[in-house]
């Protein structure tokens, strides 16, 4: 497949529309005209990537009715459709699918242009700026790999048990609680999300042996 197999249906769907179209004007890969409306400018690429994503932004100087089209077999938009229709909506951008391009060639709009209006969220806002302040210090180098793990401040509180525990030996979770001026020492204690730590008794916490292997890496 080419991209200029893409082109005729896309021609052919905005023609239904009434547009006259015409393919490579002033490097433009389709120029769609209607009357005396803004043009319609469709880039078409085989694959969803940052050269046809600059290419369509670079459009918006010339008018603010831009697609990018891609067949609907792009692997990049089966895998991340959720975020490129995002980044559409956020680039003010329109996204075309063209289905069997080398057959009838079906077209579909995902997403028109129009100007982005993100919806704030409030709830993310506090959980982000509240790990900020509960961390301890900068333990983290930006850009670190995530997979290896992150120190959170979750973390660090689940640390500072696991250490008072490899200490002091099996404990209460509340005088685990009183001693480091944790108060939720005893639901971190409970859910063990890091398997760190077993009950070798009701209310009595001890550091496991998974707990006394890991912590050596933080």
């Amino acid at each position: 497949m080419k991209e200029s197999d893409l082109y005729l249906p896309v021609k052919r769907f905005l023609e239904s529309q009434d547009y006259e179209v015409k393919g490579e004007v002033q490097d433009c890969d389709a120029l769609a005209v209607r009357g005396d409306e803004e043009p319609v400018i469709v880039e078409l690429k085989l694959s969803f990537n940052l050269e046809v994503v600059l290419q369509a932004a670079e459009r918006l100087a010339l008018t603010s009715k831009v697609y990018i089209g891609v067949p609907k077999s792009c692997k990049m938009l089966k895998r991340r459709r959720k975020h490129i229709l995002k980044l559409h909506r956020m680039l003010g951008l329109g996204l075309l699918v063209v289905d069997d391009p080398e057959g009838k060639g079906r077209v579909s709009v995902l997403i028109d242009p129009g100007e982005y209006k993100p919806r704030p969220s409030k709830h993310r806002r506090e959980r982000l700026l509240g790990e900020f302040a509960q961390r301890v210090g900068d333990p983290n180098s930006g850009g670190t790999d995530r997979r290896k793990g992150l120190m959170t401040a979750y973390r660090q509180q689940a640390l500072a048990i696991a250490r008072f525990l490899q200490q002091q030996g099996p404990s209460k979770a509340s005088a685990i609680s009183k001693a480091l001026q944790e108060p939720k020492a005893r639901a971190i204690l409970y859910r063990n999300v890091y398997g760190w730590f077993d009950r070798p008794s009701t209310g009595i916490y001890a550091l496991s042996p998974r707990g006394m292997q890991e912590i050596q890496r933080w």
